[in-house]
């Protein structure tokens, strides 16, 4: 008697910790990002293009690719 109720507490102890949920509800849309292009070419046959985006919070980043 006392193994089965043991088995049914841990059975009942280990099922809450299942039972845990997280739900993330995102109640404004993402932030709109702003995105620049910039390309420039030379004479010596070199071209180079710069992209810069920005978020509305004022995370950015920029790129530059070169080809020479």
């Amino acid at each position: 008697m006392l193994r089965t109720v043991l088995a049914v507490a841990t059975m009942l102890a280990t099922g809450s910790a299942f039972a845990d949920e997280v739900v993330i509800h995102r109640d404004s849309p993402p932030p709109e990002s702003s995105r620049t292009v910039t390309e420039t070419h030379s004479d010596a046959g070199c071209s180079s293009k710069t992209v810069h985006k920005e978020n509305d919070v004022g995370d950015s980043k920029t790129v530059t690719k070169s080809d020479c």
